[in-house]
C-alpha cells in the first residue's frame, strides 16, 4: 500500500502543490484581516491546507485517468504510472473518492459558504481535463482552476467573497494560464497531429509564447492594482515587482527555436513566485 501511494503522489506531481497552496493561504490571510480584523485561526489553518490537498490531488489523478489513452501514444508521457501499468485506474479512482471526500469534509468544516460554493470548485476541478479535446482556451479554464485556490482561502477564512477577492483570482488565474501556455509548447507537435487543443498547437510555439507575454502581463497588472483597493502597502509592492521579474526571467527560458528549459520555467520560477507573493504579503500585513 505504501508503494502505491508512492506511485500515486508521483503521479499526481503532488510538489506541484506549492504552486497553488500559497495563493490559498494569502487569500485566507488578506481576507481575514481585511474583513474580520484577525488572522485565520489555527484550526482553519489546517481545514484550508486539507481542502487544498484534497481538491489538487483529486483534479490531477482525475486528469491522468481521464487521459491515460491519450498519455499512452504519447512519447513525452508514455513513462507515467498508468500507462506503465504501475497503477491500475480502479486505484485511481479510489484515491479520487477519498481526495474529493477530503475536500468535501474540510469545507464543512470551515463554513457554509464554502459548502454552497463547492460545485463550482467541484465542475471546473473535472471540467479541465475535457477541456483540451475541443477548444484551446484550455489553458485558461486550468486557470479558473487554480485561480480558486485564493478565493477558496478567502472564502474559508471569511465565509464572505468581495471585489479585493475576485481581483486575486484574476492575477492568479491568469498566471497559472500564462505558464501552463509555456508548459504546452512541449506538445505542441504532438497535439497538433491526434487534434489535441493548445494555443501553441493552434498558434504555433512563436505566437503562443508571446500569448503567454500578454496573459502574465494581465497577471502582473492584477496583483498590482490590489494595492490601491486594499490596505497593502509598499513590502507587498516589491513582492509583486519582483514576482515581475520572475516572470521577465521565466520568459527568457524559452525560445521558440529552445524549449530545453521548459521545466526550469515552469515549475522553479513558478514555484518562487507563489512564495514570493504569500511572503510579502504576509510581511506588509505584519508591519
Amino acid at each position: 500500500m505504501i508503494r502505491k501511494i508512492k506511485i500515486i503522489l508521483e503521479m499526481i506531481k503532488f510538489e506541484h502543490t506549492v504552486f497553488a497552496l500559497p495563493f490559498a493561504f494569502l487569500g485566507a490571510v488578506l481576507g481575514s484581516l481585511l474583513i474580520n480584523g484577525t488572522w485565520p485561526t489555527a484550526l482553519q489553518w489546517v481545514w484550508i491546507t486539507l481542502a487544498m490537498v484534497g481538491a489538487r490531488s483529486a483534479a490531477m489523478a482525475l486528469n491522468r485517468v481521464i487521459d491515460a489513452k491519450i498519455d499512452e501514444i504519447n512519447p513525452r508521457t508514455k513513462d507515467r504510472a498508468i500507462p506503465a501499468g504501475l497503477i491500475s485506474k480502479f486505484e485511481s479512482t479510489i484515491f479520487i473518492i477519498v481526495s474529493f471526500a477530503l475536500l468535501f469534509y474540510s469545507a464543512y468544516q470551515l463554513n457554509m459558504l464554502a459548502v454552497y460554493l463547492l460545485p463550482v470548485a467541484v465542475f471546473f476541478l473535472v471540467i479541465y481535463s475535457y477541456t483540451k479535446r475541443f477548444t484551446w482556451a484550455c489553458h485558461l479554464v486550468l486557470g479558473i482552476t487554480i485561480g480558486i485556490a485564493p478565493l477558496g482561502g478567502w472564502v474559508g477564512a471569511t465565509g464572505t467573497l468581495t471585489f479585493a477577492a475576485f481581483i486575486l483570482f484574476l492575477g492568479v488565474a491568469l498566471w497559472t494560464a500564462g505558464f501552463d501556455v509555456i508548459y504546452a509548447t512541449q506538445d505542441a507537435d504532438y497535439d497538433k497531429s491526434v487534434k489535441l487543443y493548445s494555443i501553441p498547437s493552434y498558434f504555433g510555439i512563436a505566437k503562443a509564447l508571446l500569448i503567454a507575454k500578454g496573459i502574465h502581463i494581465l497577471s502582473f497588472i492584477s496583483f498590482f492594482s490590489l494595492y490601491f483597493i486594499t490596505t497593502l502597502g509598499w513590502i507587498y509592492l516589491i513582492g509583486v515587482l519582483i514576482s515581475g521579474v520572475i516572470m521577465i526571467y521565466e520568459h527568457s527560458l524559452v525560445k521558440p527555436n529552445d524549449l530545453s528549459k521548459v521545466n526550469v520555467a515552469f515549475f522553479t520560477m513558478n514555484g518562487i513566485l507563489a512564495m514570493v507573493m504569500l511572503a510579502f504579503t504576509i510581511g506588509d500585513l505584519m508591519l
